[in-house]
């Protein structure tokens, strides 16, 4: 698979903070195309929603955010056209009734444009699943399995950004250390990556001048922001903080978003 270049991020102060206390505070980063960059922090630490305000998908509440020259919040419309995100529980769950066919053929008419019918097989051997049986269902796969077919899904949109969250969640140390090799090979390839983890040992594996990190993800203490705590969405975000689904955009391509005009 012939990879595009990937986008460059660029962040500096950006910070989420809900009704509850800050979410993620003050993260300054520059991601470069074909490189990897790796965020830490415990669950509950801002890990989903930094990956969802980095993408295009949930809106921060100060800071200077740019996704390949494009500024964000007011352009997320165009940042979520060149991104995609691997597997995250709360935003693009793997159907366990499904077989790996079914949610491979979901990604295709999700991409809401034709692809080469030789996608499907491109993105599952990037991701070390060439020989997996498609089907076979969701259920029956094992972790890094699963991990490795949210990011299969994610490369059929054929990304420039790539966002993989949790990646060490529920893997021994030998299969974390196959998962960042399988995101390592595909930022050599041209993509940008940035993903998150609560374990950093096996990050060592793949460390090299186009890896950066682990960066931990602070919570701080700035203003709470006065919010209407019965408006939450996944993982106790504020609603009018998230754009559209993670996984698409829910409208036609020559629909107008009014939150691009703000």
């Amino acid at each position: 698979m012939r990879r595009a270049t990937g986008a460059r991020v660029h962040a500096e102060g950006v910070t989420l903070t809900t009704r509850e206390g800050p979410v993620y505070t003050n993260v300054d980063v520059t991601a470069r195309p074909g490189t990897l960059t790796v965020f830490q922090a415990d669950s509950g630490g801002g890990r989903s929603s930094l990956l969802l305000t980095l993408t295009g998908r949930m809106r921060p509440s100060s800071g200077t955010l740019f996704v390949d020259g494009y500024a964000l919040p007011g352009q997320a419309r165009k940042v979520r056209r060149i991104s995609a995100l691997g597997l995250m529980d709360e935003v693009n769950p793997l159907d366990d009734r499904l077989r790996v066919r079914e949610h491979l053929s979901e990604g295709m008419l999700l991409r809401m444009r034709p692809g080469a019918r030789s996608l499907t097989d491109e993105s599952m051997a990037a991701v070390g699943l060439a020989d997996l049986d498609r089907d076979t269902l969701v259920k029956g796969l094992t972790m890094l399995q699963r991990r490795r077919l949210g990011v299969a899904l994610a490369l059929l949109s054929e990304p420039r950004l790539l966002a993989v969250d949790n990646v060490d969640g529920g893997l021994s140390g030998e299969h974390q250390a196959h998962m960042w090799r399988t995101l390592k090979d595909l930022a050599d390839e041209g993509l940008t990556v940035i993903a998150t983890c609560a374990d950093t040992d096996q990050v060592h594996t793949v460390a090299d001048s186009d890896t950066q990190g682990p960066i931990p993800i602070r919570q701080g203490e700035p203003a709470h922001a006065a919010q209407d705590p019965e408006r939450t969405g996944p993982g106790g975000v504020h609603i009018d903080e998230l754009f559209d689904d993670a996984r698409g955009e829910g409208r036609g391509e020559g629909e107008e978003d009014p939150r691009d005009q703000a």
